[in-house]
């Protein structure tokens, strides 16, 4: 038997460019389905969400910069060939990790790094976005099998999870858990299931469920062939028909494909895990045979859909720096806006301190009254950028934070997806807006910045209150100063709408 070496440096140049590689270019099965979705779509604000979805992509792939801020937690799952042997001194996390670092410390596109040491505790940046998550399966034969994915935080914080009686129904469990995952995970993307194992087996199904290519379209062309294959037809179909659509705004695409793994298990249970994908998908497959290193073909730029997002005609321009409250007042969940002036940036850890600072009776280093603030932690600039990709992250996060943020004289809130009932009767008590950015289309975001500086928290990194100066951002009214929400009424409508004219077939 003839072992094949896989030298060290191999490996790391291999990962560190499927890396690069994924972080600016989507799947091209993602971006055919997605464009079908988008010729196929009848709601006017799911449509306008996945055109920036889309002219988002195509900028990317044309300037090789991140498709999402949020450039996620890597997970790679390796199938190492048994008469393969890793020449290096150091363990394969270690090795990969090396990978990691090349990859997202990249000086001519520099990925956020997100991950913290310490969970529970100081949540430390590690500044590298490592470790990874490595998954390590010994297999026949002379070759190192790996896929890649970069996690989003936003679509892996809805993953679910339960430990189901043998006889509860899947199907039922996933159209219920469905609603509660909200928006956050920034439809339309991938469901990944993973039935049987035990609880942390289950989980890793799912999640690897969601390494395979979106086939749904050709599934339901020639007809299931085995249970597994009808179950998935009937997630897809019965989740679509819930009318979430695309970015929660209501729609006909919720979904573009669900992928279920599964593993026998214990006879008292039957665990089943379900983790989404976001419009961010990104994930890559190579193979090392001792040959040297791996890189991944580039896609071809005509294979992209001919959508050119542009502003909607009827969306009102608004100018940060003379906004009033009765401009707010006037209004209405659904309204399309673009924004222009100046706003403040604030997430997790800047408005933990502010409510620290408060607390202490300390003075704040920024005034809010009558002022907007986004939430994003956006990415490093290169190459002359004002600032990196900069998409909204999960409002929902800051619900907590928002009755001290209004009484700081906030008018203005703008993030990711729906908001939870507290913040939304806060919303209303104030009198106030919150308004959504599309996630998912963070480079095309970025470009409506024309000034960005730190104002304050400097040493949160990406963290840290900017000041952005903004020209035409596109932003849709989520919740107004009544308290209309559009991810609630939105997918009534449109789930009403499927029933009755029979718009999925």
């Amino acid at each position: 038997m003839t072992m094949v070496t896989i030298r060290e440096e191999d490996l790391i140049e291999s990962v560190g460019d499927a890396l690069q590689f994924i972080s600016y270019f989507h799947p091209m099965d993602y971006i055919r389905a997605l464009g079908e979705a988008y010729k196929a779509e009848a709601g006017p604000a799911a449509k306008d969400a996945i055109a920036q979805i889309l002219t988002n992509s195509r900028m990317c792939a044309e300037g090789h910069r991140p498709i999402c801020q949020d450039t996620g937690i890597v997970n790679v799952f390796v199938k190492w060939g048994q008469d393969c042997r890793l020449e290096s001194a150091r363990s394969l996390q270690d090795v990969v990790d090396d990978g990691v670092r090349r990859a997202y410390l990249h000086p001519e596109n520099k990925l956020r790094a997100s991950i913290l040491a310490d969970p529970a505790f100081t949540r430390r940046n590690t500044r590298d976005n490592t470790p990874c998550v490595l998954h390590v399966t010994m297999v026949p034969g002379g070759k190192v099998s790996i896929d890649v994915a970069a996690k989003g935080g936003g679509s892996e914080n809805k993953s679910k999870f339960k430990m189901m009686n043998p006889s509860d129904n899947i199907v039922e469990w996933v159209v219920e858990m469905l609603p509660q995952m909200g928006a956050g995970w920034c439809p339309p993307g991938m469901l990944g299931i993973g039935i049987g194992g035990t609880a942390e087996h289950c989980m890793v199904l799912a999640k690897q469920s969601l390494m395979e290519p979106i086939d749904m379209a050709q599934l339901k062309l020639r007809g299931p062939q085995s249970d597994i294959e009808a179950m998935r037809i009937e997630i897809f179909d019965r989740v679509n028909a819930l009318g979430i659509g695309a970015q929660g705004l209501g729609g006909l695409s919720t979904i573009l494909d669900v992928k279920i793994y599964d593993a026998p298990c214990h006879a008292a249970g039957k665990p089943v895990a379900m983790i989404p994908n976001c419009a961010a998908t990104r994930h890559a497959h190579f193979t090392l045979d001792g040959s040297g290193p791996t890189y991944l073909e580039k896609p071809n730029l005509s294979e992209w859909p001919d959508v050119q997002w542009t502003p909607d005609k009827a969306a009102k321009r608004v100018n940060l720096d003379t906004l009033t409250r009765a401009e707010v007042e006037g209004w209405k969940q659904g309204d399309r806006l673009l924004l222009n002036g100046k706003m403040l940036t604030g997430r997790d850890a800047a408005h933990k301190r502010i409510q620290d600072m408060r607390s202490k009776g300390e003075t704040l280093p920024v005034e809010f009254k009558n002022r907007a603030i986004y939430y994003v932690g956006p990415v490093d600039p290169v190459m002359g950028e004002v600032v990196g990709p900069a998409g909204p992250t999960t409002a929902t996060r800051m619900d907590k934070f928002t009755d001290m943020m209004l009484d700081l004289g906030l008018l203005v809130m703008i993030g990711k997806a729906e908001r939870g009932q507290g913040a939304t009767e806060v919303i209303a008590k104030h009198k106030v807006a919150y308004l959504m950015a599309v996630g998912g289309a963070a480079y095309l975001v970025s470009r409506a910045i024309r000034e960005a500086k730190v104002v304050a928290f400097e040493d949160l990194g990406m963290e840290a209150i900017y000041e952005f100066t903004v020209e035409d951002m596109p932003v849709t009214v989520a919740v107004d100063s009544e308290g209309h929400n559009v991810h609630q009424l939105a997918p009534l409508v449109w789930k009403e709408k499927i029933a009755r004219e029979g718009l999925l077939g």
